[in-house]
């Protein structure tokens, strides 16, 4: 039995697959549409939001070398994703690669939770950007119905009907085409980009040098804590992280490492690129490398605009602006949040659908949402169905309370990633490989290291639902997946033959 779990699929295969007729995507995408989709989905609400709150809590002025060292963490799993998606150059991302590399079994787990990551992602992206557009039209006087409003607060019925529209736009884009939504996106991140560089330009002249004083902070210790609440490293070890001083950092990075999330979306769209060999690294490490330049200059300016004992949680940076006698920016940057979430919602859903469509096309997912558009050449019907569901989902709950979850499924789609390339460089040495990860096995091993130390700060809680989560994926597997698996067929009729 074991050897069917484990059973992987031959790289050579998988580029077969995607050359079906009826289930192969169209070729449309090239390196800057892949940057752009990288940036379009990493920057969100977290540039405005996330640099002053760390600082205050956290970090102090050093937040900048938080950002770094996130960064850094992020880099060592891009690299891994760059080795892969140049070199399996098919939808479906970290679910693809575990397939090739360490079993069906492990494939069909990663894919089970990369389907939740990219779903609450979108949803929960999708009711951050309701709030802002409702604050937007509460502002020109335009007020929605309080049923109409979301759940928050809502009594009896409740139904935020502006997440729910976007994510049913959002889905019709996507199904029209892949280049359509490249178009948009690279319009909507031209905005958000503006927007930041504005703020960084026009901040930079309201830094004072006092405010940097001290740079890194006195070190405070952190009660260690005991409920669900807790981060899991606490409640396994008594060991609390401390705020502030050389170690505030790293516990700093662990929180605005979330800032990060999303350039892993890049990896999903590898079969739709034109040269995915030179563009996929180009896209995945292009993408990474200017949200990090964006958010250290972000943080440098909040700081150094106001001091960091003085920053505001709830948006800091556009009290701080307030705080210099210019409190119109405030609304440029709730402007910029909005239309910034936008591209994140559509991204993370052109991730999901890919990964559904792979799984689809491999049997471990009813085949029927395995069929491309005769026209524009998209997986329609699970981009329909996913895009439906998410829309409900997204205009019923308030999802605020599982955003962790789409940290730490990303943060084991890296572990994956990195250990996948490890086993694929000594079970396929003669594999060609455009881009070839640097120091392995050294690099992706202290990639699985930075991964797991991040998932252990996570709370208790969120590994207690991601665990009933991988608990339903296992269930579904054994129920359907595994004896419809095409792989285990094809087996299976070779055997015969034989």
């Amino acid at each position: 039995m074991s050897n069917t779990l484990f059973r992987t699929k031959k790289i050579e295969q998988s580029i077969q697959d995607t050359e079906e007729p009826e289930h192969a995507l169209k070729k449309s995408l090239s390196a800057l549409d892949l940057t752009v989709f990288g940036v379009g989905v990493i920057i969100g609400t977290g540039i405005f939001v996330l640099t002053g709150t760390v600082a205050k809590n956290n970090a102090g002025p050093a937040v900048a070398l938080a950002f770094v060292v996130a960064g850094v963490v992020c880099a060592l799993a891009a690299l891994c994703y760059a080795e892969f998606a140049s070199t399996v150059p098919v939808a479906g991302s970290a679910y693809t690669f575990s397939y090739a590399s360490l079993g069906e079994l492990p494939a069909w787990i990663i894919g089970w939770d990369l389907v939740l990551e990219f779903a609450l992602g979108t949803a929960v992206v999708a009711v951050g950007w309701s709030g802002y557009i409702a604050s937007l039209l509460d502002n020109a006087g335009w007020h929605l119905p309080a049923a109409l409003s979301g759940r928050e607060g809502a009594d009896g019925f409740g139904f935020d009907i502006l997440a729910a529209a976007l994510v049913l736009v959002l889905t019709g884009i996507l199904v029209v085409g892949t280049k359509l939504s490249a178009r948009v996106t690279a319009v909507v991140v031209a905005i958000k980009v503006t927007v930041v560089l504005v703020v960084i330009i026009a901040g930079a002249f309201f830094i004072k040098g006092d405010n940097y004083d001290p740079f890194v902070p006195k070190a405070k210790p952190v009660d260690a804590g005991s409920g669900l609440d807790s981060p899991l490293i606490q409640l396994m070890f008594g060991w609390a992280p401390s705020n502030f001083g050389v170690m505030g950092i790293f516990t700093a990075a662990s929180v605005v490492f979330f800032a990060f999330i999303g350039f892993d979306v890049v990896a999903t769209a590898a079969e739709e690129t034109k040269n995915p060999q030179r563009d996929m690294p180009r896209g995945i490490l292009g993408s990474l490398l200017i949200c990090t330049t964006l958010y250290v200059a972000v943080s440098v300016v909040v700081t150094g605009m106001q001091h960091y004992t003085k920053l505001s949680v709830d948006a800091p940076l556009a009290d701080a602006f307030k705080a210099t006698g210019h409190p119109w920016y405030a609304g440029f940057i709730s402007f910029g949040a909005a239309v910034g979430l936008t591209t994140v919602c559509m991204i993370l859903l052109l991730g999901q659908t890919r990964v559904f469509f792979a799984m689809s096309r491999d049997g471990l997912l009813p085949r029927f949402f395995s069929h491309v558009h005769p026209r524009f050449r998209t997986p329609h019907r699970p981009t329909i169905l996913l895009g439906v569901i998410i829309a409900i989902v997204a205009g019923f709950t308030s999802l605020s309370e599982l955003a962790e979850l789409v940290n730490i499924g990303t943060l084991f789609a890296f572990v994956v990633v990195a250990v996948g390339v490890i086993i694929l460089r000594r079970t396929r040495p003669d594999l060609p490989r455009a881009f070839r990860t640097p120091l392995v096995p050294i690099l992706p091993i202290v990639s699985v290291a930075a991964s797991l130390w991040l998932m252990l700060n996570l709370p208790a809680e969120t590994w207690l639902r991601f665990g009933i989560w991988m608990a339903l994926g296992f269930l579904v597997y054994f129920v359907y997946g595994r004896s419809h698996s095409r792989l285990g067929r094809d087996e299976k009729a070779a055997a015969d033959r034989s």
